[in-house]
């Protein structure tokens, strides 16, 4: 029984990936200025979430002494959008989700130090596995160019999103994960409202159907579940189980996009998925164990 459990936990987080990673191709897709794309998405996220929790009958309270960390989630969350998505317009699906994939090796360090948790020599090898992958992924470490600068955002973008997710680990055992994505799409909608007056209404309404999905799909459901599954792993152990989020980006640029991934990036994504596998088997046996 616990093994099924877990098993479905896991096929829960990867469904949760699979969606999430559709940011990429669609952050591509949008001829939209970021903060107006990362704004809009956040209004309809928020305009979808309130529904489904009204619907499900889940509360939107939160506690006075968590009301500060739950907004500043929102702030890193918002953070963590805008400088992904630039490193998506500098380059590619391929260099801008796997830059942001620095963010297990972040978190494997991070997590530890803020929630006085185990040190785990395990999450420092596989996260060392993912850099390997992104070694080959990169086609090139040239200053002069936009692929190295849009490394330097996805990382720093891969920075504010451990924090969110460390901060956000001691709330979601007594929170619903939609009810969190509410606040943080809440707070993000509001500090990008000076953005809004910057494009015509024109505009927007051309790019309405990727607004959508990057909404609905990508964040009210994706990052929803993606929340709900720190209950049952680790901040770290979820970092690496998602590092298999490029692969499924990369799939996805290609057959949306064209975007034809080289020699490189397939080896690299092979090495992602690979530390992914290890990590599912790992924290399998210790869910049979206790």
């Amino acid at each position: 029984m616990k093994k099924s459990k877990h098993l479905n936990q896991l096929l829960e987080i990867n469904l949760a990936m699979f969606f999430v990673s559709t940011s990429g191709a669609l952050g591509r897709y949008i001829a939209l200025p970021v903060p107006v794309t990362i704004g809009l998405r956040a209004i309809l996220a928020l305009l979808f979430l309130i529904l489904f929790c009204k619907y499900k009958g889940i509360s939107l309270k939160v506690e006075r002494a968590h009301l500060l960390p739950v907004l500043i989630s929102g702030l890193l969350m918002g953070l963590h959008w805008l400088t992904y998505f630039y490193a998506l317009k500098l380059s590619n699906v391929a260099i801008g989700m796997i830059s942001l994939f620095s963010y297990p090796i972040l978190t494997a360090l991070l997590e530890p130090l803020l929630l006085k948790t185990k040190l785990q020599k395990a999450h420092f090898l596989l996260g060392f596995l993912v850099l390997l992958g992104i070694y080959f992924l990169v086609p090139s470490f040239d200053l002069e160019n936009n692929y190295t600068l849009a490394i330097c955002i996805g990382t720093l973008s891969a920075l504010f999103y451990a924090l969110r997710n460390i901060l956000l680990k001691t709330k979601v055992a007594a929170y619903n994960g939609s009810m969190l994505m509410c606040y943080q799409m809440g707070v993000v909608a509001v500090i990008l409202m000076p953005f809004y007056l910057t494009i015509s209404v024109e505009e927007i309404m051309n790019e309405w159907q990727g607004v959508m999905l990057l909404a609905l799909l990508t964040t009210a459901i994706g990052h929803t579940m993606f929340l709900n599954s720190f209950k049952y792993f680790s901040i770290s152990t979820v970092s690496i189980l998602s590092s298999v989020q490029p692969v499924f980006g990369i799939l996805i640029g290609v057959a949306f996009l064209n975007e034809i991934p080289t020699r490189n990036t397939l080896i690299g994504g092979a090495i992602i998925l690979s530390s992914v596998v290890i990590e599912s088997i790992r924290s399998s046996r210790k869910k049979a164990i206790s």
